[in-house]
């Protein structure tokens, strides 16, 4: 083997190395096969936690940059050891617990999310054939596991006993199920066009022959991948969609009630979950590990740090949303496009298809993928520039009648003030 395919295929060699070594000590059997699995988790886990730290550091240097203010500098060169400076805040502050809370689901919130927010990482491909485990319904166990923090919120704030944070996890609700929706139904067109629910599979369609990449998803697809990006940030809870959180008010939504090594798992949760969505959304719609050159675990890097870094790029920039238009976005604007898209891209795939054997099976016209992906294209932005046409003519007739009525209003105070000035009484 060449140095260039071990640098390529260097997780798959330690991975088959570490089996190897405890199969030769164990010998094979099941014992052999939960020890390999029980480090494979482990070692997802720490690179979770690692990455987690580096994400805080990040996102408040890149914040401070675009703010034009000062990040993290006095821990460790370039701030570097904030996180562990905060690591050793988080252990050394007092654990408290509110008397009347019902202490079982209080404190199992924390660990419930933390616990849920991990799990999403078995099922991500990070190199070819270095995956946890590749699951042929791998996009939607993605996306139920990471629904779950939903029931760890709302255990959050139930158990605090405090009507704040009650509010808080109730208002939490109503955003993640809503936007779990267009979610769902962006992924679908994925799915139409790989053939397969598998991350692993989807990466493949996205992928030539011969290994090089191929044309990936969001060029297929630039709404659907716009209606999951944004049903993303609302669904981890990100600005300008933390109504969740709220973290600039003084009751800070679901977690008010929470401190130390508690609070810190609500964070991690946050993040990985961030990370999570990233990543799946550089395994949908970027073509994954798929790249030239590089190794293949160093492009899923880069893209997934790319799509972080919009996450941070939002956060430093816009304001937060009334909740109101948060749900008005959702529900009135994401969820008709995406129904749209779905029945258009399940029509135009039946009918220009790009695989000899598909034409001989179903019928359709037999185009190349670049013709098939621009054929999509064009609909896709279509669909969106319609959709959004439709939103501003209705913008347009809400503020029109809005500025009739106020115009109404103010004819009747200047009549009533004219009758006070001729003595007449105003009725």
């Amino acid at each position: 083997m060449s140095l260039i395919d071990t640098i390529n295929n260097l997780l798959k060699i330690i991975g088959d190395a570490v089996a190897n070594l405890v199969q030769n000590i164990l010998g094979p059997g099941l014992g052999a096969d939960l020890i390999v699995m029980g480090l494979g988790a482990l070692a997802l886990c720490t690179v979770a936690a690692l990455t987690f730290m580096a994400m805080t550091w990040a996102e408040r240097k890149v914040v401070a940059r675009i703010q034009s203010r000062v990040g993290p500098n006095q821990a460790g060169p370039f701030g570097l050891l904030q996180p562990i400076a905060d690591g050793i805040k988080m252990f050394t502050k007092e654990d408290t617990t509110p008397t009347s809370a019902d202490r079982w689901v209080y404190n199992a919130a924390p660990l419930i999310i933390a616990t849920f927010a991990l799990l999403t990482f078995a099922v991500f491909p990070i190199a070819p054939g270095v995956v946890g485990t590749n699951l042929n319904i791998g996009v939607f166990f993605v996306i139920a596991v990471g629904s779950a923090s939903t029931v760890a919120i709302l255990m959050a704030g139930w158990g605090s006993n405090n009507k704040y944070s009650l509010l808080g996890a109730f208002r939490t609700v109503a955003q993640l199920v809503g936007y779990e929706v267009p979610m769902l139904l962006n992924v679908i067109p994925v799915i139409v066009l790989a053939g397969s629910m598998g991350l692993a599979d989807i990466v493949q369609r996205q992928t030539l022959a011969d290994g090089n990449p191929g044309i990936p998803f969001i060029v297929y697809l630039p709404l659907s991948a716009l209606a999951f990006f944004i049903a993303g940030v609302a669904e981890t809870g990100r600005s300008p969609f933390d109504l969740l959180e709220a973290e600039s008010e003084i009751v800070a939504g679901f977690h008010v009630e929470y401190s130390g090594m508690k609070f810190a798992l609500f964070m991690l949760g946050e993040y990985v979950n961030t990370l999570a969505v990233s990543i799946v959304f550089a395994t949908l719609f970027l073509g994954g590990y798929a790249g030239p050159i590089l190794p293949p675990y160093l492009w899923l890097a880069l893209k997934t740090a790319l799509v972080f870094f919009v996450f941070m790029w939002l956060r430093g920039t816009l304001p937060r949303v009334r909740v109101d238009q948060l749900m008005s976005l959702n529900w009135k604007v994401l969820v008709p496009m995406s129904v749209v898209n779905i029945i258009a891209v399940i029509i135009l795939a039946k009918v220009f298809v790009t695989s000899p054997g598909l034409q001989a099976a179903n019928g359709g016209i037999l185009v190349t993928p670049a013709t098939q992906a621009a054929i999509l294209f064009v609909a896709n932005i279509a669909i969106l520039l319609s959709g959004l046409a439709i939103v501003a003519r209705r913008a347009r007739v809400l503020r029109l009648a809005e500025e009739r009525q106020l115009e109404s209003r103010r004819q009747a105070n200047r009549a009533a003030v004219s009758g006070f000035a001729g003595g007449a009484p105003a009725k």
